[in-house]
């Protein structure tokens, strides 16, 4: 393994002490951003597709690696659960890439199942993520992002030390139990001096289909006062929506203005 001082992105790097990944010298990617949330079920996978088809239809050439191996939901996000990635010389392996021209590689593109359980100890998982790093043809990026898994554990752990990582987007929702286990990943990434970029809020409110008044599940105070003690920035509320359902499951292109100018707020904030 190398150290940053053969990173591409080591001006960037804020733990070299850690960076040791090696970097395929054929890839040139310009920004890593890690998508966490700590707590599953709060739509992480689906903010990393939301934003990778925004920086994509804004001209970037952006590239997702899906870094939980253990619960996968990339390919289904994408429209391509059912293509298989390729490794014609054993060692090169080359991404899925879905019709939109987003590059995408998951551990489902190689089974023959996506439902069959991948039942992997750590160091396994952690060297596939550095595998998907190292050796898959990324070629040019603008953004590579990385959909974390839940948690603070050995996979985080292995983006955060071994992945040159521009920074993190925080993904919650406005409940007190999800925002006091997103703080224990926000506190592991400042442990780990990485930069985190702001916080998305998922199923933020619902609006009414009648009169579109906004609707909020809960009153706001708690994510207000996450938002203050950790000193992070509010990137950007996402309503529970049908059209987010459409658009990573359907692949639908066509948004709302509304959700677009969410989504382009968010988009500017970590550019």
């Amino acid at each position: 393994m190398s150290n940053c001082s053969s990173c591409p992105s080591k001006s960037s790097c804020k733990s070299q002490s850690t960076c040791n990944i090696e970097n395929n010298p054929k890839n040139n990617i310009k920004k890593v951003i890690g998508v966490m949330s700590g707590k599953g079920g709060v739509g992480k996978s689906t903010v990393t597709a939301l934003l990778a088809k925004k920086l994509n239809k804004m001209g970037y050439k952006v590239g997702i690696l899906d870094s939980d191996i253990t619960g996968p939901s990339i390919p289904r996000l994408m429209g391509v659960s059912n293509e298989r990635a390729i490794s014609p010389n054993g060692k090169d392996i080359y991404p899925v890439i879905t019709k939109e021209n987003i590059k995408t590689m998951s551990v489902n593109y190689m089974v023959d199942n996506e439902n069959q359980p991948i039942v992997w100890k750590g160091p396994l998982i952690g060297n596939t993520v550095k595998q998907f790093y190292r050796d898959v043809m990324w070629e040019d990026l603008d953004y590579l992002l990385i959909d974390m898994p839940p948690g603070t554990g050995d996979v985080a752990l292995t983006v955060m030390q071994s992945i040159p990582l521009t920074g993190i987007v925080m993904v919650s929702v406005p409940q007190d139990m999800i925002s006091m286990i997103v703080a224990k990943a926000v506190n592991m990434a400042k442990m780990l001096n990485i930069d985190i970029l702001g916080v998305v809020e998922n199923m933020s409110y619902i609006q009414c289909p009648d009169c579109d008044k906004k609707i909020k599940l809960f009153e706001g105070e708690e994510t207000e006062k996450f938002l203050s003690e950790m000193n992070l920035k509010l990137l950007g509320e996402l309503p529970m929506t049908k059209e987010i359902i459409n658009i990573t499951h359907n692949g639908v292109n066509e948004i709302s203005m509304e959700l677009d100018s969410i989504l382009t707020g968010i988009v500017n904030n970590i550019k």
